[in-house]
């Protein structure tokens, strides 16, 4: 009987409910008195792999113990910058358990645990191999990667291990800090015992381009495409639903993935680089290297990493997310057929391109005839701060010309506007808007009515009796300045246009940030995506037939192709003419939404001149607005705008909207550039305007592949429209286009991400 009484007193189990520990051992070796693997009253569990015994936890705990001190000094630098609990486990978590590392050799990667002073850095995580020596003692002897690895390790893969741990792992020196210093270090994946100094913050905050932000401050809120380091996303979520009880190792893992990204987005970001800064102490650090593929691979799927002009050698995605998916056929090479190119190549996708046109770019076309870089199409960037033309144009070293604030009116006759005039009127502007805001709170589909004519006419009539305000004529014409600038936005007159859904994108996060000029033009940026791709340009295709497992696409000179899915990004005019045939025809559901929708016209006329006879009128400005004459001359050149702000080049670029687009669209060019002449000298009256050396008017109108320019919601239809164009069809047909995008429709960006939002989709299946 003594016996067994003796063998129970030789060791203790740990209490934890599950833990597969039958001998624990404590890890600890803090007191002289440390149990080790023997009897101790209680064993305190961390992980199935590290507990440590009660003696060692005295050591620390109690105040008279020589380990006191350590603890309590470690609190408090915890609990000034933490939220969490300092208890002694997260003091043992953070502090004493030993730091583990992989053999670098390709040929071993066995996991080693390192003695308890050796501190663990990025520099010796990227170079470690079996055996290596410290502090210059010898290893003798046998191959150190021969030995085997600790039994404890195989643990870890298994699901049930992360379950066990009490608690969460909590990286140190993270890529991501500088970041994030507005927050809890422990509430984004983050050690509050250690962070670096605040210099070094700000070195890096300084180094990197400002139009990288990709977190939310905290209490911020609506920046496009930014995240909450504390908080997973609906789409994270679903994909890692085991972390969502605890999140702390996912956003660790994604936080520091995405810093590490914006540090440096030129290169591309691995799993071995990002395992390198996964510094933690504990079993719990091979559980988070082994997460990281996964993390990394969703990130990069999702476009969120890795992603831009980026070309690559090897496939970005293992074989099992691409191997469904084997070919795709992508119809139209503009900014979304070659975003979802890019991205579906750089997958190890195999696919092909078809564009009409004898070049790319769709509804970015360049033209440098004049001198200087002069968009046809698209040339401007809305909002800078996490855009991914912001991106491109990092990756590619190209600097975007920031555009002013200040634009001077002037009127016909020569005279500038007061601004005070200027500034009045837009705020009655905006408050018209206001009204009408009001008004479709408790508005239907079938109540909506156009934005003008009947909407904004009626306010502003109301509110001119209401208040007795009477406005000069002058102030009618700044009005119609305004009115037109909304008509360029949507690229239609007001009548066409939803007063119910007219801004339907501005209720969800829009680009913040500067708004800029490509002086080098959007076709470079595009250049570059197309590189090292399949493009058959001169294609124009005639119909898709999906009806069976294969899809097959049939283009007009009777080529024919197959594939297993097919994206389509042609222009919305395009669909609403029928010009490509579906068999079976799309649902009627897609078609409602296609024919809801408006397709937008503006039209650009570029001129260059001798000298810049404008120069010391508007003194530097990046462009000058024109006050109409008349409600019939609005839209006819309202704004002009300078091509070569800081140069020597002389050219100007207007803009033809709303109602003058079908006054000009039968016009010769000659005629046009002549209306425009009339107009630039009644607004510089008081000197000599100069015949321009060249010129020339666009046609977007009459070009067969896009007759338009961008998409607007029509009297009627509703924002839902471009998320039912963005629907595919029986996961074979698939769509992209500005027209497809909810959130950021009428622009490159827009354009640009639903083709990443697809090759995404695609890649997923």
């Amino acid at each position: 009987i003594e016996e067994d009484d003796q063998s129970e007193k030789k060791y203790r189990k740990c209490e934890k409910a599950g833990c597969s520990a039958t001998y624990p051992v404590c890890f600890a070796s803090a007191s002289e008195r440390c149990a080790k693997n023997g009897y101790t009253s209680r064993w305190y569990h961390l992980s199935c792999g590290e507990h440590f015994c009660n003696e060692c936890f005295d050591h620390y705990y109690r105040s008279h113990k020589d380990g006191y001190e350590t603890f309590a000094s470690w609190k408090k630098v915890w609990t000034s910058n933490g939220k969490s609990e300092p208890s002694l486990k997260a003091f043992m978590a953070d502090q004493q358990l030993p730091f583990w590392v992989q053999c670098t050799k390709p040929d071993c990667r066995k996991w080693r645990q390192l003695t308890k002073e050796i501190q663990l850095t990025p520099s010796l995580a990227a170079t470690y191999r079996c055996g290596m020596k410290f502090n210059n003692i010898k290893c003798e002897g046998l191959d150190q990667c021969s030995q085997p690895e600790d039994l404890r390790v195989a643990e870890v893969t298994d699901s049930w291990w992360h379950s066990m741990l009490i608690l969460p792992p909590l990286f140190k020196e993270s890529p991501a800090s500088p970041f994030l210093t507005a927050y809890y270090p422990d509430c984004v994946g983050m050690s509050p015992s250690g962070s670096p100094s605040n210099i070094l913050k700000h070195i890096v905050m300084w180094c990197l381009c400002p139009y990288f932000q990709p977190f939310y401050q905290p209490n911020e809120c609506g920046k496009a495409l930014c995240v909450r380091p504390d908080m997973m996303e609906l789409d994270e979520l679903y994909e890692f639903p085991e972390f969502s009880r605890d999140p702390t190792m996912y956003l660790a893992l994604r936080n520091l993935i995405l810093a590490s990204w914006h540090k440096n987005c030129k290169e591309l970001l691995t799993s071995q680089k990002c395992a390198m800064h996964i510094i933690v102490r504990g079993l719990v650090r091979v559980r988070c290297v082994q997460e990281m593929d996964r993390v990394l691979h969703f990130m990069i799927r999702k476009g969120l990493i890795n992603t831009g002009v980026l070309a690559v050698k090897q496939p970005l995605l293992p074989e099992r997310h691409s191997s469904v998916s084997r070919n795709i056929i992508i119809i139209g090479a503009g900014a979304s057929g070659l975003a979802a190119a890019r991205q579906l190549h750089n997958f190890g996708t195999q696919l092909v391109v078809l564009e009409a046109r004898e070049r790319i770019g769709g509804r970015v076309w360049d033209d440098t005839s004049l001198g200087v870089t002069v968009g046809r199409g698209a040339q401007i960037v809305n909002g800078c701060v996490n855009n991914p033309i912001a991106l491109m144009c990092e990756q590619m070293g190209i600097k975007m010309h920031k555009l002013g604030e200040r634009c001077d009116l002037f009127q016909e006759g020569g005279q500038v506007t007061d601004p005070a005039i200027d500034k009045r009127m837009e705020f009655h502007f905006n408050a018209i808007l206001d009204v009408v805001s009001e008004w479709r709170k408790d508005k239907t589909q079938n109540q909506d009515t156009p934005l003008r004519g009947e909407k904004v006419q009626e306010v502003k009539k109301n509110f001119l009796q209401e208040s007795g305000i009477q406005f000069t004529e002058l102030e009618e014409k700044v009005l119609q300045f305004h009115l037109s600038n909304l008509e360029y936005a949507c690229g239609s007159t007001l009548d066409q246009v939803s007063a119910r859904s007219w801004d339907h994108n501005e209720f969800f996060a829009q680009f913040s940030g500067d708004h800029t000029l490509l002086t080098k033009g959007y076709s470079a940026l595009l250049h570059k995506l197309a590189e090292g791709l399949d493009i058959r340009t001169k294609c124009p295709v005639q119909a898709i037939d999906y009806s069976g497992d294969v899809v097959k696409v049939t283009s007009s000179n009777g080529s024919q192709w197959k594939a297993q899915k097919v994206l389509v990004t042609v222009p919305l005019t395009l669909l609403q003419r029928n010009l490509i045939q579906f068999n079976p025809p799309l649902p009627e559901r897609k078609l409602k939404a296609i024919h809801s929708l408006g397709a937008g016209i503006i039209e650009k006329i570029a001129l260059q001149f001798p000298y810049r006879f404008w120069d010391k009128k508007i003194q530097g400005a990046d462009y000058f607005g024109h006050i109409p004459p008349g409600t019939d001359k609005r839209g006819m050149f309202s704004v002009f705008y300078d091509l070569d702000p800081q140069g020597k080049q002389a050219v100007l670029m207007s803009v033809i909207t709303g109602e003058a687009v079908p006054a000009v669209r039968d016009m010769e060019d000659k005629e046009v550039v002549d209306e425009c002449m009339k107009v630039l000298r009644e607004l510089f009256k008081e000197q000599e305007v100069p015949e321009p050396l060249h010129f020339f008017v666009t046609h977007w109108s009459k070009d067969m592949w896009s007759q338009m320019s961008y998409s607007f919601v029509k009297t009627g239809g509703s924002g839902e429209a471009y998320d039912i164009l963005a629907e595919d069809v029986q996961g074979k047909v698939f769509f992209a286009g500005e027209a497809t995008n909810r959130h950021f429709p009428q622009t490159v960006t827009g354009a640009y991400l639903s083709g990443v939002r697809e090759a995404s989709k695609m890649a997923a299946m």
